[in-house]
């Protein structure tokens, strides 16, 4: 694909992607989906600075192709996949850049069934990117903006019913990252009983994802131990991840999770045969341990849309990453953040169980992780140097060793797992040098 990576079409806003990609992208869509009728699409964004341009020139490209749009406003995105699939709308989109600082942004698409957008659509948004044609509706066939705030409640309303116990007493601390979960996540946790602590939550459209939230949980981290609070959980600025701090301020990541709640399902049956499907980048001790509890574990590439569909080809009701994506297809066919923290706090509550003993079955293996700015990281990857750096740091380490260009941002990305923590540090280290010869000869 040559504009959408894993998560969407995402890059500097009004550098690599602009309001004038956005226009065409409703265009295209209005165009496609309205083929014999007036389409319906549903656009929601996160709160950064620049999301108004976006959902507004998304919305007028729509429109012009003869398209109905529903915009949501602040949401989250899991938001918009139930709204898609639920009010018999043909098209979902969400305005953001995930975990990415305020200067970028994105666009993500969701088919009529909730889920990523299939790639055979994207490569026809992307031929018409690059210099398509398509007819302007005209006279009566002209499309709407409608406000439809209305879909975001009934959102709420549907995660407020899905807990089967109340989270009265427990203590909880939120760290909304200044993105779209600022206002939902507490009022989902004041709904439900519990007392909340908010960090997190006074977005002014350029502090989304700064130094907060799912990928900078050290906030958290001392809000939990400040207060002495239960539990703490931290967004990403669309709010489809979800990263704990357990009662001790230890932090709980995405395979953490999967842990939790794969044992939860199992004993209750809600598991199924297709056990838990997660990517290569998660630790290999989660593997083992899901794997001595009778849990089949299979592994996929990088990418929420690569779980999901392997989770349905296996009828898997349970997957996710590291990242904090975690999908429970029971529910819905994409990561949401808010309702992995309500499945994790009803977990606590039901087994009468601090954070920190539901985890105890695991132990992760050290990881050492770096992200190497590259222009082209797919060709960097190619490069002989490299590919031998990499052979002897996992000849050298012992261990397992994962090197992938990003499908979010313009970098290669290093994992070394390693039962001893210097080796796994020694290994990346060897493969960054690298890295940084290979990207100064091309």
């Amino acid at each position: 694909m040559r504009y959408f990576g894993t998560d969407g079409f995402r890059g500097q806003a009004n550098g690599t992607l602009t309001a004038i990609h956005a226009f065409r992208v409703g265009r295209f869509l209005g165009r496609y989906f309205s083929r014999g009728k007036r389409a319906r699409i549903v656009v929601g964004k996160d709160t950064r600075l620049s999301s108004y341009t976006f959902e507004y020139a998304f919305a007028a490209g729509a429109t012009a192709s003869g398209a109905d749009v529903y915009l949501l406003h602040v949401t989250t995105t899991p938001s918009v996949s139930y709204v898609v699939r639920t009010e018999n709308m043909d098209c979902g989109v969400m305005i953001s850049a995930s975990h990415n600082l305020f200067a970028d942004n994105g666009i993500k698409l969701f088919g009529s069934d909730g889920e990523k957008l299939g790639e055979d659509v994207l490569q026809q948004v992307e031929d018409y990117l690059d210099g398509g044609t398509l007819p302007l509706a005209t006279g009566a066939d002209i499309g709407r903006t409608i406000d439809y705030v209305a879909g975001r409640n009934r959102y709420l309303a549907y995660l407020l019913s899905l807990p089967k116990t109340s989270l009265r007493g427990l203590r909880v601390g939120l760290d909304c990252a200044n993105g779209s979960a600022w206002a939902l996540a507490k009022t989902v946790f004041d709904a439900l009983g519990a007392q909340v602590y908010l960090i997190g939550a006074t977005p002014d459209g350029t502090n989304i994802n700064a130094g907060c939230g799912s990928t900078k949980p050290a906030a958290l981290r001392e809000l939990v131990r400040l207060h002495s609070l239960d539990v703490g959980f931290a967004f990403d600025g669309d709010a489809d991840r979800c990263i704990c701090v357990d009662e001790k301020g230890n932090v709980v990541d995405g395979d953490g999770i999967l842990y939790v709640c794969a044992g939860y399902m199992k004993e209750r049956g809600e598991l199924g045969d297709g056990g838990v499907v997660t990517t290569v980048v998660s630790n290999l001790a989660l593997t083992r341990a899901l794997e001595r509890a009778g849990i089949v574990v299979a592994h996929v590439q990088v990418g929420d849309r690569y779980v999901t569909e392997e989770m349905a080809s296996r009828g898997a009701m349970l997957g996710g990453e590291p990242s904090g994506h975690i999908v429970f297809r029971k529910y819905t066919g994409t990561g949401d953040g808010i309702l992995t923290a309500i499945r994790v706090a009803e977990i606590m509550l039901e087994r009468k169980s601090p954070l920190s003993c539901l985890t105890r079955g695991y132990r992760p293996y050290p990881q050492k992780k770096s992200d190497v700015p590259c222009k082209n990281a797919a060709r960097t990857l190619e490069q002989e140097s490299v590919k031998r750096a990499v052979a002897r740091a996992e000849h050298l380490s012992g261990g397992r060793i994962v090197v992938r260009p990003s499908g979010t941002e313009p970098v290669l990305r290093i994992l070394a797992e390693c039962e001893d923590e210097s080796a796994a540090n020694d290994a990346v280290g060897m493969i960054e040098r690298a890295v940084i010869s290979a990207e100064e000869v091309l």
